[in-house]
This record gives structure tokens, sequence and C-alpha cells, in this order.
């Protein structure tokens, strides 16, 4: 504070903005072009009413100031961390992905079961909540050793997955600079993913979503009884036995 006046963030003071940071953007609705500054996040189109979004809306800073909320707001503040916080989800969820790929070379089917289960494992995620990173990583890398497996013991048993999957998930997370308070609970549940006993709502999502793709083969679709039995007794999750009833009880 000098003389009463609060200083501004140099981001934010106008008096450092060069003529690429007021901009027109075009509506889509009518046509009209409507102003913005860099640090607006939207504006209303004086034209016809729509809510445009600023195209170029980029406040770095917000992503580490501890001062953004006062210098720009909670509202823009928020926005701007939740957006950066998906971005770097989605960007982490693809490099896992591309690294089993890579791993399990040309196995296309395993390729494809590890795809399912992901899809499986976040809608079963967006309703019963848990850690989004923790799942997302188990449901990639939950057969991650099958290869291995097969080379050692000449078996894809599930206990021989369960041993030797997680030192390669290991090494995939650290690679990918994965949360390191995160990666052993990500082992823990490749290390159970077939015998179960573990309890939080991460394991629930990955067991039910696994299981969900695996009921063709391991039960079949011909006997209600032993089918019926699966998902309401085996399945530990309300959306994981919705999602089954929903594709094998039609």
């Amino acid at each position: 504070m000098q003389g009463g006046t609060k200083k501004m963030c140099p981001g934010q003071d106008t008096q450092f903005w060069g003529p690429a940071d007021i901009f027109d953007v075009k509506c889509a609705g009518c046509g009209k072009a409507v102003e913005f500054f860099k640090d607006e996040v939207s504006r209303v189109c004086a034209g016809c009413g729509a809510k445009i979004q600023n195209p170029k809306f980029n406040i770095g800073c917000a992503a580490w100031c501890a001062h953004a909320e006062q210098c720009l707001g909670a509202e823009i503040t928020a926005q701007f961390r939740e957006g950066k916080a998906a971005e770097a989800a989605r960007s982490l969820r693809s490099r896992l992905i591309d690294e089993m790929r890579r791993e399990l070379g040309t196995d296309r089917r395993r390729i494809e079961h590890a795809l399912s289960v992901l899809d499986n494992a976040e809608k079963i995620l967006d309703r019963e909540g848990g850690n989004r990173r923790v799942v997302t990583a188990a449901a990639i890398l939950h057969d991650i050793g099958i290869h291995e497996a097969e080379k050692k013991h000449g078996s894809t048993a599930g206990s021989h997955q369960e041993s030797e999957g997680p030192p390669i998930a290991r090494r995939i997370l650290q690679d990918v600079k994965f949360p390191r308070g995160e990666i052993d609970e990500v082992c823990e549940i490749i290390a159970n993913h077939h015998r179960g006993g573990i309890t939080t709502k991460e394991f629930d999502c990955l067991w039910d979503a696994d299981w969900i793709v695996n009921i063709p083969d391991e039960v079949g679709l011909n006997d209600r009884e032993k089918l019926n039995h699966v998902i309401e007794e085996v399945l530990h999750t309300g959306t994981g036995r919705q999602l089954a009833r929903a594709r094998y009880c039609r």
C-alpha cells in the first residue's frame, strides 16, 4: 500500500496491457461484435442477450497466486482453477491409457477390456463418489500384469495378475508423475482386484466395473438365477447393479 492506494497485480493493471488484451468476439447468435477485456470470463451480447464465453480467457497466476481471489474475485478464480484441474485430469488419463497400450502392445482384446472397465468405472464413480485419479488409474492398469503372469507362470490366473501387476503399475505411475501419496492405493487395488477384501469407494468402483465386463464369460447369460445372484450379491454398489441389470436383464 502506498499513499492509501492498493497496489494492483501487474497482470491485471491495464497500464501493462497491450493491444491484444482488448478484443472483439463475434456473437454466434446475432453476429454482433462484443468487446472483451482479457480478464473477463464472459459477457452478455447487447444485440441478442446471449451469454458469450471469453475464448482467450487465461489468467495463469490464478492457478497458484495466494491473492488470486482478492485480485480476480472468488468466482473467476474458482472457475479458472476448476478448469485447470479438469484439464490436468484429462491429460493424466490420456497418458495412462497410452502407457497401458504400450505395455500390452498388440493385445487388442485386453486393451479393449481395460477401456470397457474404465468406462464402467467412471460411470459408477460419477454416482457413488471417490477419488477420480485413483479410480481412473486402477481401471486403466488393473490387468497390466497379465503378460508378465503368462511369461513367468504360464497362466493368467487372478493370483498371478495380482502379484505381477503392482510393480509394473508403480513404474508407470511414477513415470507419469502420478501423485506420490496415491500410488500405493492404486497398487493395492490392483493387487486385490480378483479376490477383493478392500472396503473403499475406489475399490468398489473398480470391482463392479470389472465384474460387469466379465459377466458374460464368468457367469454366462442363460442361467438367470446365477446371473441375478452375481448382480445382487457380488457387486458392491447400487450403480453397478443398475448398470448390470440394464445390460444383461432386459
